[in-house]
């Protein structure tokens, strides 16, 4: 039967969104709801987790019941099925790419979620799992279809949008505050170019008062659940951790003799050496020194910053867990402003090697080969950009790309501030940087193919 009063487009459009439906109704059904060891914290509204998607599960759990997991696993898939269709779409306009041009920007968007369940070590299928992932990908979607609209188009309702996409993702996973800064970027890029400088107080205000925004809102939400009316806690002892790492130690020298720090310092740093958590036992070469670190950032968290924070501040009496969460936290950040100094530049040098993993991981796999083949990779889209944008005077393929470098860098670097660049980590800039190559390819092939 024909669908009456569509053009083609949106006919394709419709179709490739219910191949979408169909794979991840088929995907939960196979595969089931994934329960990890994160999960509980989502569903029991943990004050280390962002408030976005505990409210999503709690909103299903009020409504359904038991049995809500499955339904809430669904809703999921069929967001994501919604983001791909909507960017596919998109892209597939403003390029006017044909049928199976479009089909395989679907793929690349399709790809990471094939990884994750079939060659990752875990094998989850992401939006079949209670974990933050599944919500936040349709989120980033979203992100890049206005962020794309607002760098090509320059309007202001998707401005506005991609600005409220960026503030929902960085409501369901802290690292993706780093959306709201690339916004700002793009905005303030936008306005010198065409020297409105004036209107430069635009981007600035509206940064300040969505970062402010998200730290009220999750404050709220946090004194709703806890009855504190506190932000969320322990991302000072994640950045702790690699400080501790990189520590040696007469570092402890900054704090003063019988001080409550130096007296944690000492403990982590003696307890750190013991199980070999330190910089001076991860080998020679930069893979196996970012391995090491990579492989031994959570037991040196856990088993010892954890462990021993924990310990003290409920052996104080009348100490309950939030108390002691934030106790921790503001001891970790006081520790962090008197050690970084002292040894930032082995902590500089183990964050730069995190760094090169995560801009590996961000489009390919961890392997001596592999991250050669990967910063040739970017190298060539680099190269490609600048051709079509100084040569040739064509710039959305390179803009797309621009795009897509922005993120995977500011997801890379922020990041590896407070933890290790894991896979499921860097997903979101995959896609784009592979649909972005194909386009940047696409054009120089037309650019050639008209000097014939």
């Amino acid at each position: 039967m024909e669908i009456v009063g569509l053009d083609k487009d949106r006919k394709r459009a419709l179709c490739i969104l219910a191949a979408l439906l169909v794979f991840f109704m088929t995907m939960l059904a196979a595969c089931g709801v994934g329960v990890y060891n994160d999960s509980d914290q989502y569903i029991t509204m943990h004050i280390h987790r962002e408030p976005l998607y505990p409210l999503f599960l709690w909103c299903f759990r009020s409504m359904i019941g038991e049995g809500y997991l499955p339904v809430a696993m669904a809703v999921q898939g069929v967001l994501t099925a919604l983001g791909i269709t909507v960017l596919s779409e998109y892209l597939s306009r403003r390029f006017g790419l044909c049928l199976w041009e479009e089909v395989l920007v679907v793929f690349l968007q399709l790809l990471p979620h094939l990884m994750t369940r079939y060659v990752s070590a875990l094998h989850i299928f992401l939006e079949n799992s209670v974990m933050s992932e599944a919500l936040c990908i349709p989120l980033f979607q979203f992100f890049l279809y206005f962020l794309l609209r607002m760098v090509f188009e320059e309007r202001k309702r998707d401005r506005i949008l991609s600005l409220l996409t960026a503030w929902l993702l960085s409501m369901t996973r802290g690292q993706m505050m780093t959306t709201i800064l690339m916004w700002a970027l793009v905005f303030i890029l936008q306005l010198v170019i065409r020297k409105k400088y004036k209107a430069l107080l635009i981007p600035l205000t509206a940064l300040i008062a969505v970062f402010g925004l998200r730290t009220l809102t999750v404050h709220v939400y946090n004194y709703f659940v806890t009855g504190y009316f506190m932000g969320n806690t322990y991302g000072q002892v994640n950045t702790l951790t690699n400080v501790i790492y990189a520590c040696d130690e007469k570092d402890g020298e900054v704090f003063e003799e019988g001080s409550l720090e130096r007296e944690f310092f000492d403990r982590f740093y003696a307890q750190a050496d013991a199980l070999g958590l330190n910089y001076q036992y991860a080998g020679n070469s930069m893979s196996e020194r970012a391995s090491y670190l990579e492989e031994h950032h959570d037991i040196l968290k856990f088993q010892v910053l954890e462990a021993d924070l924990s310990a003290y501040f409920f052996g104080l009496g009348k100490v309950d867990y939030y108390q002691q969460s934030s106790m921790s936290d503001d001891m970790a950040g006081r520790m962090i402003g008197r050690l970084l100094p002292v040894c930032f530049g082995q902590w500089f040098y183990d964050y730069i090697l995190l760094c090169v993993n995560g801009f590996v991981r961000s489009i390919a796999v961890v392997h001596p080969l592999i991250n050669w083949a990967a910063f040739l990779l970017y190298l060539g889209a680099v190269l490609l950009s600048l051709y079509l944008i100084c040569a040739k005077g064509r710039f959305e393929a390179a803009l797309a790309m621009g795009v897509a470098l922005l993120f995977i860098a500011a997801n890379v670097c922020a990041t590896s501030i407070t933890i290790m660049c894991l896979s499921r980590y860097m997903i979101y800039g995959f896609s784009i940087f592979y649909i972005a190559y194909y386009l940047l390819i696409r054009e120089v092939y037309f650019q050639i193919k008209r000097k014939r």
